[in-house]
């Protein structure tokens, strides 16, 4: 193990099968947490999971989909049986969506959006409240996109949904700042080379933008520098 900063703290991060959730569940791996790893597809978290264990860090694979009813409840509860607490919080996991007009959205695809990138983030923050705040300084970071702040035309689902999470979590961070340890952080990442951003500009060359490693490196600087409620981190 390269790294030891975060040796003992437990972390959760959220699409860590692939991309930046993967590269980030991978960098607090090695600088010593442990990670507990989320998403729909098992196969991808187990390479994530063996990636980690590779660098001399440790990791437990959590597959789930977390617009199901009683995923999240049951996932917290587990952290909760094996830990009682968690030090750190990643909420990377979210949908894309069409890109279309508002004209021309479809209901059903607005739900689900909604339903992961606002419902679901909603519930993992009040289902893990109470083990962020029995932490010595949980730290909850969430991801979010240029597109949440500065509307752009057939961006708009998802643009209105990273909006909604900014909010949604930006408050969390204001209710506890001052009754708890918990402190809450946005990070923009900009243009990174992931399947959503592949899906998205699909002409683009993917080595023209950066690895999601980089994302991640700035993750953990963030974590280990601390930050202070309401910081709005952004890469180019």
């Amino acid at each position: 193990m390269s790294d030891t900063q975060f040796s003992g703290r437990i972390a959760l991060v959220t699409g860590a099968s692939r991309g930046i959730g993967a590269a980030t569940a991978i960098a607090l791996g090695r600088a010593g947490a442990h990670v507990v790893l989320t998403a729909r597809t098992p196969g991808g978290l187990e390479e994530v999971e063996e990636a980690i264990h590779a660098a001399g860090g440790s990791a437990t694979i959590a597959p789930m989909d977390l617009i199901e009813t009683d995923a999240i409840p049951r996932l917290a509860a587990a952290v909760a049986e094996r830990w009682g607490r968690l030090d750190i919080l990643v909420l990377n996991a979210a949908a894309l969506g069409t890109l279309a007009a508002v004209s021309a959205f479809d209901a059903k695809e607005v739900a689900k959006v909604l339903a992961l990138n606002v419902s679901a983030q909603a519930a993992l923050i009040g289902a893990f409240d109470p083990l962020l705040r029995k932490a010595d300084a949980g730290r909850v970071i969430g991801l979010t996109s240029t597109v949440g702040r500065s509307p752009r035309a057939y961006w708009g689902l998802y643009g209105a949904s990273k909006a909604a999470f900014e909010n949604l979590l930006l408050s969390y961070g204001d209710e506890v700042k001052n009754l708890t340890r918990v402190r809450v952080a946005l990070l923009n990442p900009g243009a990174t080379r992931t399947r959503m951003r592949a899906r998205a500009y699909p002409g683009e060359a993917p080595e023209s933008v950066k690895p999601p490693e980089t994302v991640a490196e700035k993750i953990v600087a963030m974590i280990e520098a601390d930050f202070e409620t309401g910081a709005f981190e952004t890469l180019g």
